[in-house]
Order: structure tokens, then C-alpha cells, then sequence
């Protein structure tokens, strides 16, 4: 398994969560975005950069992803080509994309576009709370824990 970041919008926390669990865990995480971003010096943890442009940083996540890697991120289209892959994908906040809920995920996003293009100012996410970060590590933590069962039984 191999985690994978769509650093561009993950909040400073959520990166310091992965990059421990990381050093913990010895699994490697990469950030893939195309601004620069520090990170601490481990070797389970790197940066990709790539080129300004729509969708570039998830389409390098997607090229590079193999079956049963996780991917940390908000695109809810990301994280859709995520599970077709057979891979994993949970957000920020420590939901868990699944093939049972990513495409009434994918129906929202659209319709909340449609409103936005149209002139309806329907605002924006909630800032990242404890309880959100709190979930999120929880989620990690449960998902590097059963790969770590599994990898145990192979």
C-alpha cells in the first residue's frame, strides 16, 4: 500500500497526521501538487510537483495508483476514478469514498455546481474541526491497521 496525497487543498494537519503515521507505520506517502510544499525529511515521505493546470495533480495520482493504495483527498471525481481503480480514497474529514456512496457524492457536487454557475452563493465547506481531524486519524489509523492484518496473512 502506498498513500497518496492531493496536496494542493489538504490542510496543514491532515499532511501532519500522514506524516507521521508515515514514520510510524513505514508506509510511504507522496503529495502530489503543483505548488511547492515543504516536507520533513523521512524516506517515507515524498513530493511530487507538476504543472499548473486543471486536474494535472489528480491525473498524475491516477496514472501512478495501483490497487489498494490509499488516496487523501476532497475531488470527489478523483476519488470516483480512485475506486474504479480498486483502490481506496477518504477526504479530509475522514469520510470514506465507497462504491455505495460515491455516486450520489458525484450527483451533489454537480447539483452544488449547477447553483454556483447560476449565481447561488451556497457557500462552502465548514472549516476543519477537532472532531474532524479526529476522524480522520481514527479512519487512517483503522485502514493502516487492517492492511497491516492483511500483509500479516500473505
Amino acid at each position: 500500500m502506498k498513500i497518496w496525497v492531493d496536496a494542493d487543498a489538504c490542510p496543514v494537519v491532515i499532511k501532519a497526521i500522514l506524516f507521521r503515521a508515515a514514520n510510524r507505520t513505514k508506509i510511504n506517502v507522496t503529495l502530489v501538487a503543483n505548488q511547492a510544499i515543504c516536507i520533513p525529511r523521512s524516506a517515507y515521505i515524498k513530493f511530487i510537483q507538476v504543472a499548473s493546470g486543471f486536474d494535472v495533480a489528480d491525473n498524475e495520482i491516477i496514472k501512478r495508483l495501483e490497487s489498494g493504495d490509499l488516496v487523501i483527498t476532497g475531488d470527489i471525481p478523483l476519488a470516483a476514478d480512485v475506486i474504479e481503480k480498486e483502490a481506496l480514497a477518504i477526504n479530509p474529514r475522514g469520510e470514506l469514498y465507497t462504491k455505495e456512496n460515491i455516486k450520489a457524492r458525484l450527483n451533489m457536487r454537480d447539483f452544488m455546481e449547477t447553483l454556483r454557475s447560476s449565481g447561488v452563493n451556497a457557500g462552502g465547506p465548514a472549516p476543519l474541526s477537532q472532531t474532524d481531524r479526529q476522524k480522520f486519524a481514527n479512519q487512517l489509523d483503522r485502514l493502516l491497521t487492517k492492511y497491516a492484518k492483511n500483509k500479516k496473512m500473505t
